[in-house]
């Protein structure tokens, strides 16, 4: 899908794409267009053999391309063909908004729902009620939406987003969550669903923020003063993160300007 044609969609209704499992929810889906049921066709299909195969990183792939929405149907929990990937997809759903939510984006943008073969009509139902939520959020980039971000600015943060769910720490946090919270350690203590929900703001914060480094310098050389101002947070933190980024290989120093060190990314935006 081009964004050109998302970008036309988008003009009458929000653009949205909806990651549909194979078994159950597609099938649903071709219930509703067997049947005639009325439905948005501002829904872009996207097929895929299970709920749980849909990587966080590939939830976030349609806003960089235009999106308002996206959509992630699964089969009813205890009906998953592969048995437990509706639950990988609410873990990853659930972890992808708090990213969203901590970048100011609004995390009623993405949505997991569950659908049978048998349930064209609910098909139909959420298809209508997931777009007239995404139309009262507004267009993304659009300065009346909910966020009220520009166009760039939105975008970067979604590609900061991205990064993070497809960094190491956050899949092993997500991978991890089940046993986190349902198994005791070698103490005998056990996670609560607070202390997981701190950790893993914890964790997303710290991550942003040094995805965001990332990409500011890959744009041009950049001092640590001028990325606190561009970020908005302390320019002690973001020497920490610049200093670890340095040190692990990510950053290295271009030139001084003035009294301030001007970092770059080696990593060309093409070697990424």
């Amino acid at each position: 899908m081009s964004q050109q044609e998302m970008g036309d969609t988008k003009q009458v209704e929000p653009a949205i794409v909806g990651f549909l499992c194979n078994w159950c929810s597609y099938a649903g889906a071709d219930l509703a267009g067997t049947s005639r049921l009325s439905y948005p066709t501002n829904l872009r299909v996207i097929r895929v053999m299970c709920s749980g195969r849909v990587d966080p990183g590939l939830m976030l792939e349609p806003f960089l391309r235009g999106a308002d929405g996206v959509m992630v149907l699964g089969c009813h929990p205890a009906d998953c063909h592969y048995l437990t990937g509706n639950y990988q997809a609410e873990q990853r759903v659930s972890c992808v908004r708090a990213v969203l939510e901590h970048l100011e984006i609004d995390s009623g943008r993405l949505y997991l729902d569950w659908v049978s073969a048998s349930e064209g009509a609910r098909f139909a139902e959420l298809v209508m009620e997931f777009a007239h939520q995404v139309k009262r959020l507004g267009p993304i980039g659009d300065r009346e939406s909910r966020e009220g971000l520009s166009r760039p600015e939105f975008m970067r943060r979604v590609q900061v987003a991205q990064r993070v769910t497809e960094g190491e720490k956050f899949r092993w946090l997500v991978g991890r969550r089940k046993a986190l919270l349902e198994e005791e350690n070698v103490y005998k203590e056990q996670l609560s669903s607070r202390r997981f929900r701190d950790l893993m703001s914890f964790v997303v914060a710290e991550e942003c923020l040094r995805a965001a480094i990332e990409l500011l310098t890959e744009e041009d050389p950049v001092s640590c003063k001028e990325m606190a101002e561009t970020l908005g947070v302390p320019a002690g933190k973001v020497l920490e993160h610049t200093a670890y980024l340095k040190k692990s290989g990510f950053l290295e120093l271009h030139d001084v300007a003035g009294s301030s060190p001007r970092y770059v990314s080696r990593l060309s935006k093409g070697e990424r």
